[in-house]
């Protein structure tokens, strides 16, 4: 504020109640970037455990199709996945969390009963057991990039509430604080001024 400037009462109670105000947010803000931490820890220890279950559903599927392989050949196996008609249907809805609109994917017919892939009854016993393998495999990985994409918002969501807390408790409420300690200093100032000059005005009057 420039020293040139007369500041006022009613600045003053204005610049106390943006102070009140900004507190206030700041408080409020530091509840949610504490309940996202806590959110975000638990949705991080359930993306561990998925991203293991897509490990082990990996490998069995790995393992199940060199099987396929050895017994049936890569000919059989790729005629087997050329007549799979029922395409998996995939739904994206969204769902909150602690105020962060994240995902939710749902996805049906995914993991198929043999007479349901396609690709007939005559098929051995190795390509089904391939087929329902990396069935499994892609609901797993589903499953991951449901977790992925709400660790990656929440993570976000973290970083810019962090921010904003930041911004009010360095920059916004000190420099408010400031202002109202300037305005406070100038007012009272004013007041000696005029006392002072009150005080000269009756000397002069009883003279």
């Amino acid at each position: 504020m420039s020293q040139d400037v007369k500041p006022t009462r009613t600045e003053l109670m204005r610049t106390k109640s943006q102070i009140k105000l900004a507190k206030k947010g700041h408080g409020l803000l530091k509840k949610k970037r504490d309940g996202l931490i806590l959110e975000f820890f638990e949705v991080m220890k359930r993306a561990k455990e998925l991203r293991a279950e897509l490990t082990s559903t990996y490998k069995e599927a790995d393992h199940r199709i060199r099987i396929a392989r050895a017994l049936d050949g890569d000919m059989a196996i790729e005629s087997a996945a050329k007549a799979v008609n029922a395409n998996p249907n995939i739904t994206v809805t969204h769902k909150n969390i602690v105020g962060v609109v994240v995902p939710r994917i749902e996805a049906s017919s995914v993991i198929k009963k043999p007479l349901e892939r396609g690709y007939g009854i005559f098929t051995s016993a190795a390509i089904d057991e391939a087929a329902a393998a990396y069935e499994k495999l892609g609901e797993a990985i589903l499953k991951v990039a449901e977790i992925e994409t709400s660790m990656r918002r929440l993570l976000n969501e973290i970083e810019k509430t962090k921010r904003k807390v930041n911004a009010l408790e360095f920059n916004v409420i000190p420099t408010l604080e400031k202002q109202q300690q300037l305005i406070s200093f100038r007012l009272q100032e004013m007041e000696r001024d005029n006392f002072v000059r009150l005080k000269l005005i009756k000397a002069r009057l009883a003279d």
